[in-house]
């Protein structure tokens, strides 16, 4: 793989590297919290150099994929709180420590996708999908509405979970071995609805935060569908540019 100039194709060498481990990523050769081959060995097994290698895998790492533990190796980043906290999840209280929220499941059920989430999902008509509805709290300060819209066929029996965990992404890599990559949002302003009053302690029509994210898997694949309700009295949408 490797030649003696540092772009094939008009890409560096090692994002193909990199893309190359993400790849496997997606076709489930590592598992969240597996350890990844040695430099040496990656380089060997893809034919370029060891810094070649390293610095693919450093690009994994900043972007939160991949996770070095000093003298233990490199490995696939898991779905802990921490790390969703700051890469997935962007409010943040107005005052105080910035938490991750506690959630409380109102239901759980399947039906066919609606265009919003045929097109959110890629589907095709007449996919069938999940909904999970549920309220966030800041402590015990309720501040968003959501629902989570899921391809039955990615996610198959979830209606026989028990229950469903605060950590869904972490839930997604141990029960179905989907990762969440990266994602998309989209911001808007709306009013409150009768729903959004009575979960949320508001008045109809008072003033919220529309946010629609769709989380994709290492394969670029949309596998989550996500609406969310924010009430932004005490919170706010926090964002580093870089």
């Amino acid at each position: 793989m490797e030649t003696s100039g540092t772009q094939v194709g008009f890409k560096p060498l090692y994002s193909q590297v990199r893309e190359e481990i993400v790849r496997r990523l997606a076709d489930g050769l590592w598992q969240p919290g597996a350890m990844l081959p040695s430099e040496q060995e990656l380089a060997r097994t893809l034919g370029v150099s060891q810094g070649t290698a390293r610095k693919a895998l450093d690009s994994l790492t900043s972007e939160g994929i991949l996770v070095r533990r000093q003298g233990r190796g490199t490995f696939v980043a898991e779905f802990e709180e921490s790390r969703i906290l700051f890469q997935f999840f962007r409010l943040a209280p107005d005052v105080g420590e910035r938490l991750f929220p506690n959630s409380s499941v109102l239901r759980r059920s399947s039906a066919t996708a609606g265009p919003g989430e045929r097109a959110a999902l890629d589907l095709t008509a007449g996919a069938k999908v999940w909904r999970i509805e549920r309220v966030r709290y800041f402590g015990e300060e309720a501040i968003l509405t959501e629902t989570l819209s899921l391809p039955v066929a990615r996610f198959p029996k979830l209606g026989q979970l028990a229950e469903i965990p605060n950590n869904v992404y972490r839930l997604y890599s141990a029960e179905y071995g989907i990762s969440i990559a990266r994602s998309t949002e989209r911001i808007k302003a709306i009013a409150a609805n009768a729903h959004d009053a009575k979960q949320l302690g508001c008045a109809e029509g008072t003033p919220l935060l529309l946010i629609e994210r769709i989380a994709f898997n290492f394969a670029d694949d949309p596998v989550e569908f996500r609406q969310s309700h924010c009430l932004t009295t005490s919170i706010h949408y926090a964002l580093d540019l870089k």
